[in-house]
């Protein structure tokens, strides 16, 4: 599901909602999270999952083309960590499509 995918199901779901509020409420709370990230907080969205940063160190590397060593610097990346009651629900999402015939 992409950012607009997103927006048209919100706005679908709550019609007294313009596209255009919708869109920016989505917009609002990905910039929250981002800026949540970025200071370096957590964010928990209870029965969905988690949201952190990991620090990758740095290392040395090779540039494909010439063979030479390269340093990579350190980066700080966000992570993922889904809660139970969504991998559960995938789980469950797709023992039904497995089960399926069609």
């Amino acid at each position: 599901m992409t950012r607009s995918d997103l927006v048209a199901r919100l706005a679908e779901r709550f019609s007294q909602l313009p596209q255009r509020d919708t869109e920016l409420a989505v917009k609002t709370i990905l910039d929250a999270m981002t800026e949540a990230l970025a200071r370096g907080h957590r964010i928990e969205i209870r029965g969905f999952g988690s949201f952190s940063i990991n620090r990758r160190p740095p290392r040395m590397g090779r540039n494909p083309r010439s063979g030479e060593a390269v340093v990579i610097p350190e980066k700080l990346v966000p992570h993922f960590k889904p809660g139970k009651a969504l991998r559960e629900g995938v789980d469950a999402a797709g023992q039904a499509m497995a089960s399926d015939p069609n």
